[in-house]
């Protein structure tokens, strides 16, 4: 059925359709398909631009295109998906190895994880290890150095071989070489889940928003690239532990969790040495389950010659905070104002350091009493 136009002067293409259509019974009539075509063609070229590096189409190609990929399978339950750039972080002896260790140990194999899903099974993992030594890791899964766990041979670890490091002064950078030998481990390997461990030695200037910047922009390109999913571990400074755990929490730049797809954190629960937690800080897949009123709760034990989270339960954050009184809170609140008046030349990290406490607090509490300073 077609639309039939009046007696308007016609121009450009218009005009160019009309006299197409003079041989047609409808003469002088624009059919509907034509129509079509011309505004199929119009989209087509405007959803092909190539804007230097940018690729420009319409959000409703987006869609499309989206439709047609797999929809990101979890691989430690809510807490990392797919085809993510993961940061996991804790303080100094929260497990944070451990943990990783024993996600890498379930998506190389088929094993469980209680009780978080993990949908992607039987996948190669790369797991750099900055950290350990050889021994150090065989002490971790053997019975002191005998019956060793028996891993995936889809699991593969790698460490820095000093000898094979390049002369940094003549060639690139140590970063430089260190995501190119990664880049080599990931095509060799058809590697589906990296595992950095850890953040902090990637980079040596991760503490500043301007060097974490590039670094993480060379993993996002390796997992576009690769079609890959990694996980950083990164380790927290000092903090107070009556505080919930928070994105602030991560040692170095903010850009750090700004710029990856998810992030969760370990944390050390007052009710027993060996017992730790898992919060959610940053999802882009779900929803956040797992905040300080539903965090998922674990205890350290080694079983079978394998080192390991086992699950107890769930809980509030705020049961695993350490709690001070009134009286023990105002007493070292006089303590860091009378240090500061004794030793004025000590900066905030050496004051919290002399008094066991953390320099956002010694903040806090000089700009709360910073009148009396201003007085001397």
């Amino acid at each position: 059925m077609g639309v039939e136009i009046k007696k308007v002067p016609a121009t450009g293409e218009q005009q160019g359709l009309i006299e197409q259509d003079k041989n047609k019974d409808n003469k002088g009539v624009i059919q509907l398909t034509d129509l079509e075509k011309d505004h199929n063609k119009h989209v087509q070229t405007n959803t092909n631009n190539s804007n230097g590096i940018l690729k420009t189409v319409t959000a409703n190609n987006w869609l499309k295109e989206a439709s047609l990929k797999d929809t990101p399978k979890r691989l430690f339950g809510d807490f990392m998906f797919e085809n993510e750039l993961c940061i996991m972080f804790g303080d100094s002896n929260t497990g944070k190895s451990i943990l990783a260790v024993q996600i890498a140990d379930s998506i190389s194999s088929e094993k469980e994880f209680n009780p978080l899903h993990m949908e992607l099974k039987n996948n190669s993992v790369l797991y750099l290890d900055c950290e350990l030594s050889d021994k150090q890791f065989e002490m971790r899964y053997s019975d002191h150095g005998k019956f060793h766990y028996q891993f995936s041979e889809n699991f593969l670890r790698s460490e820095i071989d000093s000898e094979k490091l390049i002369n940094t002064k003549e060639k690139t950078s140590f970063e430089e070489q260190l995501i190119e030998s990664i880049e080599q481990g990931i095509k060799e390997n058809s590697t589906r889940l990296l595992i950095i461990d850890n953040l902090t030695y990637l980079s040596s200037e991760n503490e500043k928003a301007k060097d974490a910047l590039p670094l993480m922009k060379h993993l996002k390109g390796l997992k576009s690239k690769y079609n890959l999913s990694i996980l950083i571990l990164g380790h927290t400074p000092k903090r107070d532990l009556t505080k919930p755990l928070s994105k602030n929490d991560l040692s170095g730049s903010k850009m750090l969790i700004n710029f990856c797809d998810s992030a969760f954190a370990i944390g050390e629960s007052t009710q027993g040495s060996s017992i730790r937690y898992l919060k959610q800080i940053k999802v882009r897949n779900t929803s956040i389950n797992y905040d300080k009123d539903n965090v998922i709760v674990f205890s350290i034990e080694k079983s079978s010659h394998f080192l390991k989270f086992e699950f107890m339960g769930f809980g509030a954050e705020y049961e695993h905070l350490k709690h001070i009184s009134s009286e023990a809170k105002e007493k070292l609140d006089n303590e860091i104002v009378e240090l500061k008046k004794e030793k004025p030349h000590l900066n905030n990290s050496e004051l919290a350091k002399r008094l066991g406490t953390y320099k956002m607090k010694v903040w806090r509490v000089l700009e709360v009493n910073k009148q009396e300073f201003q007085n001397q």
